[in-house]
């Protein structure tokens, strides 16, 4: 699915029903899975239902259902590139110097 065309309700809809549809698979009611995690039934229901969540609770649930490793996927530790270690001098970039403009 490619989220770059969609709104944000409609990725917090998929998301959610990503989430039930794991918890499913794995034969756990919300109930259950809300036991383990320490949230609210209303938490996830909110959350399965595409209302959204915080992120620590948004983090337990995935790590309740065992996806929490699967954020690396996600969101990638940056690499940096050859040319720019060398104009660095081997240190970790540490500020954005600014002036580009986001597309």
């Amino acid at each position: 699915m490619d989220f770059m065309f969609q709104s944000n309700a409609e990725v917090l809809t998929a998301l959610g029903e990503r989430i039930a549809a794991h918890r499913l698979q794995q034969n756990q009611t919300q109930e259950e899975l809300c036991r383990v995690v320490g949230i609210s039934r209303l938490v996830l229901h909110r959350l399965e239902n595409g209302k959204g969540c915080t992120l620590e609770n948004f983090l337990r649930v995935l790590r309740g259902l065992g996806l929490l490793d699967r954020l690396d996927a996600f969101l990638p530790e940056p690499g940096v590139s050859p040319m720019e270690l060398l104009k660095l001098k081997g240190q970790p970039r540490k500020r954005a110097s600014g002036g580009k403009s986001r597309g």
